[in-house]
């Protein structure tokens, strides 16, 4: 019922975007955040909120220097910062559980003047070839001038929740600080929608019945009656969720006389007549006022959400008895989840980890239709919006209300489709009803396209991710034990539309050839792989090619699963099983105009460009598109020819008819058994494809796989309709502003594709045994099985996160490498990571799919003991 629900940020999110042209980091900039109610959500520091978001409490601080209370995250818009948008502050997710019943979150704040336009200014002046500009460059840390304000809840009872604010003054010298938890209703009533609103108003005697303590009384239609008790003597401040138009837009007069900058302008600017003298409003701040900190020194404060009207047992032992419980349930907890035989070091990663994506998890309202159409209320959408061209015009039935895990607190406060695959995996191990929620959540009928299509995220819900729900929910599944075959239907049954769409609307000529797009994988190609082609062109990809191979193999996977309990899914698995044959076939031996996305000559797979004149000429990139073919590797158990006779039947006839058909499907002995493996890579071509992939000078980097091969040093430049395109290896951060400029698949590691390769090495390292070895690094004369190169690749990406004579690697030259405890504590969960150092990039808080780090270092999952891996 109440979790960190409530958004790292709001504001520049598409949902407040109600402009003609789109901009939504300009329709709703960050200097309006403080005085302008938000139409579909909110955001805040540490903070908590219902399951619906009606009403929520975070902190808000001031330093007495800042021209704002620090009410929420800062961070440059994607045309203010020289590698797109980015964060510029220092938090941490610091630990959870999943019924949130223990959270800790710590924001380090400045002890002077917040630097806001010195950020904007020096991002302004560097160039895409220059590092981003952070805080801690600004000088403002320095000597640790800093407080530490940790924010922890645990819950009494799911109702009933306990809050203490704990800031530490780690600078050398006194500093003043105010602290005010802040509570408010989501503006639910200012649209023309729902005129209905919450009521919040001061506890007075003799209502409130005990001393010492401060506290207002909350009324909401949905949410009932609840209490927020202030322990001590604070200051409560009320004003309404309400835009001050005034200040704002030059308006005549406010929808309140009170709006929502009233705290500010009463703390910072010492202006009270934004503070309703009644006491009473949808907006409460609790204010603390701390004139002196000494150095060290650390002042709390402590509150108490519940339906019950305090008591002398609010603040009692029972108060600490509750932190104290939750503390511990929560160590026990984690003691059953992280292997216990980890090291210390490595624990802390993997809990780390858990606590990001825990926090991860955010309340997302969309309804498409009512945005694109605009509230009764308010000024009518612009035309624009909903006509050919305008964003999301095709998702009208999209209407969201739901906990999702986000990639990102800040920088991706949407969710993206296949990040939350790659979500499902960590967050099986800590909550597999959570994980399996999530993935069927994408597959439901406010979600998914009528047509099947799965939406990519809020600036393009149209746009394609790669299909990896299917793996993601075998995985989840194994998980989570190999029980429910209840979950396995339902999305199995939603993604037999997706997997429907992709074949009718991504393989244009019926050749088994796709084009999905940019795929994820923004700047990898030559050229922006979404837009249009010039006329008469287009692109068959090797990369969507490739994940339609794994798509259909996944299908077959859990279609086989299914049949074992039910029959009628036997004839299912055979369909996917021909499937993947027609792609194989077509992927290696004829493509269009005979060419294949195979290159003999290279040993690698290549998109092709095909012209309208009928020629094909292949993207000689070697890139990460180019090892996507070794993901179609999948086991076919032994079992089949007792418990699936429709699928062996149909392979015998195979075998006799069209012998061609089946060279995909290899043959092994092992003992006592007959391994079979569906493959889109012979031996041959996995070798070749290897011996580059594992070369120091190509692919591999000391942390994994990179996504562009390193030896591309010298520009690689293609015309495509007479335009120039050109590409070459980027190790760190883009220098092109390609989708924005900030992100990179030309040259730096990625998470889930890495995991991706490292899973399916070990299919076929299963398949082949011993007999089928590699030299890793290529060259070197180290000889390994494919399993040992799985565990390359993940030991590779694990050692992102291992002090190196005492620093992450993952830290780079970032103020976190620092050798100073305060800092080096806290790791970090980038997008991304450099090439060729693995400094983590782009977004710093994605414990989305970079959680899955956690995932690695765990002990492997025991092998299913009927046969199915």
């Amino acid at each position: 019922m109440w979790g960190p629900y409530l958004a790292g940020r709001q504001w520049g999110t598409v949902r407040e975007d109600y402009t003609a042209d789109g901009d939504a980091w300009s329709a709703f900039p960050f200097d309006h955040a403080h005085a302008r109610a938000y139409r579909w959500g909110e955001d805040g520091l540490g903070g908590i909120c219902d399951l619906y978001g009606f009403l929520n409490l975070a902190v808000a601080m001031w330093n007495r220097q800042d021209y704002l209370l620090k009410e929420r995250l800062f961070g440059l818009t994607n045309g203010e910062g020289n590698h797109g948008e980015d964060v510029k502050e220092y938090w941490w997710a610091v630990d959870g559980t999943p019924s949130h019943s223990w959270m800790q979150w710590l924001y380090r704040y400045p002890q002077t003047a917040y630097p806001y336009e010195q950020l904007r200014a020096e991002n302004a002046r560097r160039g895409r070839d220059q590092r981003e500009y952070e805080l801690a460059d600004t000088g403002i840390l320095d000597d640790d001038r800093f407080f530490d304000v940790m924010v922890t809840y645990a819950k009494a009872a799911p109702d009933d929740i306990c809050m203490t604010v704990t800031a530490t003054n780690h600078g050398p010298d006194p500093a003043p600080l105010d602290l005010l938890p802040q509570m408010w209703f989501r503006n639910t009533w200012a649209w023309g929608r729902d005129a209905r609103r919450g009521s919040m108003n001061q506890l007075l005697p003799p209502t409130l019945a005990i001393g010492g303590v401060e506290a207002v009384e909350v009324e909401h239609g949905y949410l009932g009656r609840y209490y927020l008790a202030a322990e001590g003597a604070p200051v409560l401040l009320f004003c309404d969720n309400e835009t001050n138009a005034v200040a704002l837009f030059g308006a005549d007069r406010n929808n309140s006389a009170y709006p929502k900058d009233g705290v500010n302008r009463r703390i910072v600017h010492g202006d009270e007549s934004g503070i309703n003298p009644f006491d009473e409003g949808t907006k409460v701040a609790v204010w603390y006022s701390f004139d002196e900190v000494a150095p060290g020194e650390s002042v709390t404060v402590r509150l108490r959400l519940s339906p019950n009207p305090p008591s002398e047992s609010t603040f009692g032992p029972g108060f600490d008895a509750v932190l104290r419980d939750r503390r511990s349930e929560a160590d026990e907890f984690y003691d059953q989840v992280v292997h216990t035989d980890l090291p210390d070091a490595d624990r802390h990663v993997a809990r780390r980890a858990y606590a990001g994506l825990l926090w991860g998890k955010q309340l997302y309202r969309y309804d498409v239709e009512q945005w694109l159409d605009g509230d009764p209320a308010v000024a009518p959408s612009p035309d624009s919006r909903s006509g050919p061209g305008g964003r999301n015009v095709g998702w009208r039935h999209v209407a969201l209300a739901d906990v999702i895990s986000m990639p990102d607190e800040w920088e991706y406060p949407w969710f993206a489709a296949w990040d939350l695959a790659f979500h499902a995996i960590p967050l099986a191990h800590v909550d597999p009803d959570f994980a399996k929620e999530q993935l069927v959540l994408m597959c439901r009928e406010w979600a998914m396209h009528p047509n099947g299509q799965l939406p990519a995220y809020e600036w393009a819900f149209g746009d394609v991710n790669p299909p990896v729900h299917a793996w993601a929910a075998w995985h989840v599944y194994r998980i989570d034990g190999y029980r429910d075959q209840g979950f396995l239907i339902r999305v199995f049954s939603k993604l037999l539309l997706n997997f429907s769409w992709w074949v009718n609307r991504k393989d244009a000529f019926d050749s088994n050839l796709f084009e999905g797009g940019f795929l994820g994988m923004d700047n990898i190609g030559l050229f922006d792989r979404s837009a249009p082609l010039p006329p008469g062109y287009r692109l068959e990809q090797s990369d969507a090619t490739s994940w339609m191979a794994f798509y259909t193999q996944q299908m077959f996977k859990i279609a086989l699963e299914l049949s074992r309990h039910d029959s009628a899914w036997d004839d299912t698995a055979t369909k996917f099983l021909e499937h993947f044959l027609a792609i194989a076939r077509s992927m290696n031996t004829f493509g269009t105009q005979g060419k294949s996305l195979w290159h003999e000559e290279d040993g690698f797979f290549y998109d092709v460009l095909v012209g309208p004149d009928g020629s094909a000429e292949p993207m000689r990139v070697p890139s990460m598109v180019g090892l996507l073919p070794i993901l179609g590797a999948t086991e076919v158990p032994s079992w089949i020819s007792d418990e699936c006779p429709d699928v062996t039947a149909r392979l015998r006839w195979l075998q006799r008819r069209r012998p061609e058909t089946v060279g995909p499907l290899l043959f092994n002995k092992g003992k006592g058994e007959r391994r079979m493996l569906l493959s889109l890579l012979d031996q041959t071509k996995l070798r070749r494809i290897l011996e580059r992939m594992f070369d120091p000078d190509q692919f591999l980097s000391p942390y994994g796989i990179r996504s562009l091969s390193a030896a591309v040093k010298d520009r690689i430049t293609a015309q495509v309709g007479g335009r120039d395109s050109s590409i070459e290896y980027e190790p760190g951060e883009s220098r092109t502003g390609l989708f924005g400029g900030n992100s990179n698949w030309r040259g730096p590691v990625w998470f889930p594709v890495n995991v991706l390769l490292a899973d399916k090495l070990r299919a076929y390292g299963r398949h082949f045994g011993d007999s089928f070895t590699i030299e890793i690094p290529t060259g070197s004369g180290n000889v390994c099985t494919l399993q040992q190169a799985a565990d390359v690749i993940d030991n590779g990406l694990t050692a992102l996160f291992r002090p190196v004579n005492g620093r992450r690697p993952a830290d780079g030259d970032r103020i976190e490498a620092s050798d100073n405890p305060l800092w080096a504590e806290h790791p970090t969960f980038s997008e991304f990571f450099d090439g060729d150092t693995g400094e983590g990039l782009g977004a710093t808080h994605q414990t989305g799919w970079t959680a899955l780090v956690a995932h690695l270092l765990n002990p492997r999952l025991p092998p299913d003991p009927r046969g199915l891996t």
